[in-house]
């Protein structure tokens, strides 16, 4: 891949070249821009496969860049200082980011990834990322899901809950739709913990906004909107128990 690297700061510049050249042989670093004005000539004229990129410079942000060149037609790694609750749009999004300073590791990690992505999802990515970026506190924002053939945009709203698989994780949606994605139920926890999703099984991690009642016998167990009953873990019942009282105060 022939790659370019926008940044404002030198030695980020200079670091990642680096980096590429020791840990990532598959890849060129075919040119560098300080700017957004400067990097949209240099990918204008360079037409690079992936571009590193800043979002936050001195002339504008990564996005403004972006803007110039729609539709995007090379695939995006950004380079961030952004924090947590932003941090979460881009995991939503399903972009890839790191974070300042760079890990060689996770450098390597999103280079690879990038090699194997089809570029005509990044403008779908890159519609979410906007939306999410402008509903970081409400839950309206909106999720990528990726299967091995098909990229998914859902509201967070819609899903109702998602259901481990070994190491996929199938997401039932309101519609009554059910989607096997290749990620840990783990992850989407991390990744829905605050926006009102709650782990009540080893196997199964709810949307609270879809609980229609909670049942105590055979042990308890949840049902939600979609009629799906879902086991209550023992250890987890009197902290459900707890939620549900606070939601109804």
């Amino acid at each position: 891949m022939r790659v370019v690297i926008v940044d404002d700061e030198d030695h980020v510049r200079d670091s990642l070249a680096k980096l590429l050249a020791r840990h990532c042989l598959q890849v060129t670093v075919v040119g560098t821009a300080c700017s957004v004005v400067v990097g949209i000539r240099v990918i204008q004229e360079l037409r690079p496969d992936l571009v590193l990129l800043d979002i936050q410079m001195s002339d504008g942000t990564g996005f403004d860049l972006l803007t110039s060149l729609a539709p995007v037609d090379f695939k995006v790694i950004f380079i961030t200082a952004y924090d947590q609750y932003a941090l979460q749009a881009f995991r939503f999004s399903a972009l890839d980011y790191l974070l300042k300073p760079v890990n060689p590791e996770q450098l390597v990690a999103s280079v690879n990834r990038a090699g194997s992505l089809l570029r005509d999802h990044f403008n779908m990515q890159m519609d979410a990322l906007y939306e999410n970026l402008k509903s970081i506190a409400r839950q309206d924002k909106k999720i990528i899901l990726k299967t091995t053939d098909q990229i998914h945009l859902l509201d967070l709203k819609s899903i109702v809950c998602c259901e481990s698989d070994s190491c996929y994780t199938t997401v039932h949606t309101k519609e009554g739709g059910r989607i096997m994605v290749s990620k840990t139920l783990k992850e989407y926890e991390e990744m829905l913990a605050e926006c009102g999703f709650y782990r009540v099984h080893k196997s199964y991690l709810i949307n609270l906004a879809h609980i229609k009642r909670f049942e105590k016998s055979d042990g308890g167990y949840i049902v939600l909107t979609n009629d799906l009953k879902i086991p209550v873990a023992s250890r987890k019942r009197e902290e459900m128990i707890e939620l549900l009282e606070r939601m109804a105060e």
